[in-house]
């Protein structure tokens, strides 16, 4: 019951927004035509350490992106013996980001972690500075995400039914940006899944991620991701300890790379895995080092040739 109002509340809000506002062009027109429109977007990439930003894919572009985590730095299963986690990978991700217009982008993707295949649909419901009066103070980015586990289950009971294999993760995302070097994201969002590690724990799992981007040069930017989890409707008393997400990193852009050194304390990649599987602690030595390489290809070129894009 509580996972159908979850989805109804969520999609009214959806809809309330929607039809509050229409949808608006990421460029602002200008009366020079010869001058280059440029798109400054809050955040550099459509990721940020472990979270999505309200970034979507421009049009006709697909974006591959692969994702590394290691082992544990320090901690029982850290240091030199693993060379401090990069002889162990927890999670390696690869998958394609498609933009069928500025604003909705589609993606496919599969992970090493309970070989698990994902898909999502992300939408920018409103675009801060956008508008007819350019006056919107903030973006509204709406994700909606699907995962399946193709492994072999560990126990004859695991997967009593195929529908145990699904996880869907619903999140509206709301970000602005500050000043030209400070974003600043918030995001709540909801895991619906049937495969959990114990009864107690919630099938439908609420949290919130906070999120921020502090632009250091023209090409480098400092960010940081935390998502709280315990407090919410988790119990604090379950046999499993589980830890909140938190990730920072260095964003590098070159040309048409986008180059992420991260360090982590989640061991998975996708949402569906790392918002309730997080058993490591940055305390207790579990943070572990991760990249992320983005490459960008544009596969239809605009016809408007005044036209720019600097997200990448």
């Amino acid at each position: 019951m509580l996972k159908i109002a979850t989805i109804i509340g969520l999609s009214l809000f959806t809809a309330s927004v929607v039809s509050a506002q229409s949808a608006d062009s990421l460029l602002k027109s200008i009366t020079d035509t010869s001058q280059v429109k440029v798109l400054n977007p809050t955040f550099k990439s459509t990721r940020i350490v472990l979270s999505h930003s309200t970034e979507t894919q421009k049009k006709h572009d697909l974006d591959l992106r692969i994702r590394h985590h290691f082992g544990d730095i320090g901690g029982e299963f850290g240091s030199a013996h693993t060379l401090y986690g990069l002889d162990v990978a927890s999670d390696l991700f690869i998958g394609l980001d498609y933009g069928i217009t500025d604003k909705l982008t589609v993606s496919i993707g599969r992970s090493k972690h309970d070989e698990l295949y994902n898909g999502f649909i992300k939408y920018k419901v409103l675009e801060q500075g956008g508008g007819k009066s350019g006056n919107i103070p903030l973006n509204i980015t709406v994700l909606a995400q699907m995962g399946l586990i193709a492994r072999e289950p560990f126990t004859t009971t695991e997967f009593a039914s195929y529908g145990n294999r699904l996880s869907y993760f619903l999140q509206p995302i709301f970000s602005r940006k500050i000043t030209q070097r400070i974003s600043f994201q918030v995001a709540p969002s909801v895991l619906l899944r049937k495969n959990t590690i114990e009864s107690r724990d919630p099938e439908s799992l609420f949290s919130i991620g906070f999120a921020g981007r502090a632009k250091i040069t023209k090409r480098l930017s400092f960010v940081a991701d935390y998502t709280l989890v315990n407090g919410l409707n988790r119990p604090t008393d379950l046999t499993q300890k589980f830890y909140n997400p938190l990730g920072v990193g260095l964003e590098i852009e070159t040309g048409g790379h986008v180059f992420s050194l991260n360090f982590m304390n989640a061991e998975y990649i996708t949402e569906n895995s790392f918002i309730a599987d997080t058993q490591k602690s940055w305390k207790h030595g579990g943070v572990r080092f991760g990249f992320t390489i983005s490459r960008n290809f544009t596969l239809f070129k605009s016809k408007n040739k005044d036209i720019q894009s600097k997200i990448y």
